[in-house]
């Protein structure tokens, strides 16, 4: 049975595809189409998924959605009965749900001539979330929450997943939304961009949290564990907001109100320079995501008395909260998937189809070991990896390098074929070691927004310096966003306050007090780092160059960013190669070929 999971007409527009409960492929509509958050309908993801499949479009038994239209539709009629929303609002959001009802004439339109036997299945999108996480963990039962900014009139959803079954016990209702009070203070902090989220989560830690008690008169927190938001300092509820989800990089208007302005003062613009108030205003949006995180989990525990926890969501992006659960509530485990966002939808509404059609004991044979310490068997695939996105063929690139060859010798740029696995780490390490900022893009791309070692920039973590030559060099972002470190999975106690799996840098750990100075480029300024743990079983090329840099320094991790220059995580070989010649970067790595730009 094949499979097509689908988030489209939203941010991070993506497809996946799943034959007989294993995912075969999957990737962001971005990647193709060098738009950052690309929304829209994702035809070029589906495109790949089906060639990675070796399937055509009529080869699809069901076509899985990740939003239904026809979803928790009473409580929606009751609250525009009672609450009287301006008219644009609801013309605007029955537009919106028109277009995600017409999915069918858009296949039409990007597959001329292919024949759709397919049934298509609209999954709530809540509901899609948390089989994103729970039926791809490594845990048999845990309690699977999902937070968000809005979907099918939901903010926020809980249950319990058990022998891959889901339920779905309770939700937070629109306008409510933890997500739109992150979002909302992104914006007022002069973030405007869609995503820009990650912006306040990587300022906070250079502030205090003076606004902590002002954020309590936004953010409510309820008896039961839910929270509400004071609406007056809103306007997504009552007015029309400028939305774009359609053909392009999304956006979305202004969300907070003047009443925001009278709490907290002037909101910055973007083009002005932060200051401590600034600083201090995005820890304490942060410590109240934190409050409102935690009292949520605080009760779901006390509910259920589960100690394994899936998250999925926009929210659980918050890579900096997600790190202190085992500190800061019961939970002991926690499994958050690499793509934990809207684009993750793709991959739960299939998985979820999957497991409603074929039962919860359909995959107990087709189930395999994880690299990743849950159960031993789940009797289904455990995603302990990401790398589900478009491969790499040496021959093509082989190609591309003969094809370029003036253009690299005009830019003194030499290429050199090692075929050898050991030896190419090996070099590409000392490099590394030398504190040359070397482009990484190995086998298949990544799933999710996290580089994971194979489309990733690699540097020298020892280097105090090197945050700013990789913003001289490339990545020219803000100072205050830190840079993440690779580690291998056998190394993270010694390093790490919490000795745990995070395979899709999805947790910020403390870093040991005593080895911070050892790799000052990827400490935070309150001495933590995004580690990303890498396993030889999944990733065995990474593990070895991250293990000959340990042979050359004692120090088992590298520093990692996404191989990218202000657009989308580069997919294929030429824009590898192209990122790596308008830019300063030192050697580029591209399969087996090293491309070294000499230095006088």
């Amino acid at each position: 049975m094949i499979i097509l999971g689908l988030n489209a007409y939203h941010g991070d527009a993506s497809a996946c595809c799943v034959r007989d409960g294993r995912i075969v492929a999957a990737a962001e509509e971005e990647r193709f189409r060098r738009i950052k958050h690309w929304a829209g309908f994702p035809s070029e993801a589906i495109r790949y998924c089906l060639k990675e499949a070796g399937a055509r479009l009529s080869d699809v038994d069901y076509i899985a959605i990740n939003s239904n239209p026809k979803a928790n539709m009473l409580r929606r009629l009751g609250y525009a009965a009672t609450r009287r929303p301006d008219l644009g609002l609801i013309i605007d959001r029955v537009r919106n749900q028109g277009k995600r009802a017409s999915i069918e004439s858009e296949f039409a339109r990007a597959f001329p001539g292919d024949v759709i036997r397919g049934k298509v299945r609209r999954v709530e999108h809540h509901l899609a979330h948390l089989a994103s996480s729970y039926l791809v963990s490594p845990f048999r039962e845990v309690v699977a929450v999902s937070i968000d900014g809005f979907g099918d009139f939901a903010s926020a959803a809980w249950g319990i997943g058990r022998n891959s079954t889901l339920s779905l016990d309770g939700r937070v209702w629109f306008p409510h939304s933890l997500g739109a009070f992150y979002q909302a203070l992104t914006q007022y902090l002069g973030f405007p961009h869609y995503g820009d989220e990650y912006k306040v989560m990587g300022l906070a830690p250079y502030g205090e949290p003076r606004f902590l008690s002002e954020m309590r008169h936004i953010v409510l927190l309820q008896s039961d564990g839910t929270f509400a938001l004071d609406l007056k300092y809103f306007r997504h509820h009552r007015e029309k907001i400028p939305y774009e989800w359609s053909g392009g990089s999304p956006h979305v208007g202004t969300l907070f109100s003047p009443e925001m302005e009278t709490l907290l003062g002037p909101p910055r613009k973007s083009d002005e320079p932060l200051t401590d108030r600034h600083r201090d205003i995005a820890r304490s949006v942060q410590a109240m995501y934190e409050e409102a995180f935690f009292h949520l989990l605080g009760r779901l525990y006390d509910r259920y008395r589960l100690t394994d926890l899936a998250l999925a969501g926009g929210c659980a992006m918050n890579s900096v909260a997600n790190g202190k659960i085992r500190r800061l509530s019961p939970f002991k485990r926690t499994y958050i998937q690499s793509a934990a966002g809207d684009a993750g939808g793709a991959i739960g509404a299939a998985m979820h189809v999957w497991f409603e059609l074929a039962g919860p004991d359909c995959n107990s044979s087709a189930s395999t070991p994880s690299a990743l310490s849950g159960d031993i068997d789940v009797g289904r695939p455990v995603m302990d990896h990401a790398y589900l996105g478009l491969g790499l063929d040496s021959q093509d690139v082989a190609l591309l390098l003969e094809r370029r060859a003036d253009e690299l010798a005009a830019k003194c740029c030499s290429s050199e074929n090692v075929t050898d696995e050991l030896d190419l780490c090996h070099r590409a390490a000392e490099v590394v070691a030398q504190g040359k900022v070397v482009g990484w893009f190995q086998g298949r791309m990544e799933w999710g927004p996290r580089a994971l070692g194979n489309r990733s920039i690699i540097c020298d973590p020892r280097r105090a310096d090197m945050k700013e030559i990789l913003n001289l060099k490339i990545k020219r972002r803000e100072s205050f966003r830190p840079f993440a470190p690779s580690i291998q999975r056998e190394h993270v106690a010694e390093w790490f306050e919490e000795d745990d799996d995070v395979p899709f840098m999805m947790q910020v750990f403390q870093i040991r007090e005593s080895k911070r100075c050892l790799i000052p480029a990827v400490t935070h300024v309150d001495g933590s780092g995004r580690l990303q743990t890498v396993y030889k079983q999944t990733n065995p090329r990474y593990w070895n160059l991250i293990d000959a840099f340990c042979a050359l320094t004692g120090v088992p991790m590298v520093l990692n960013t996404s191989f990218n220059e202000n657009e989308p995580v580069v997919c294929r070989p030429e824009e590898a190669l192209d990122c790596f010649l308008r830019t300063e970067m030192d050697v580029l790595v591209l399969g087996d070929w090293v491309v070294r730009r000499q230095t006088n």
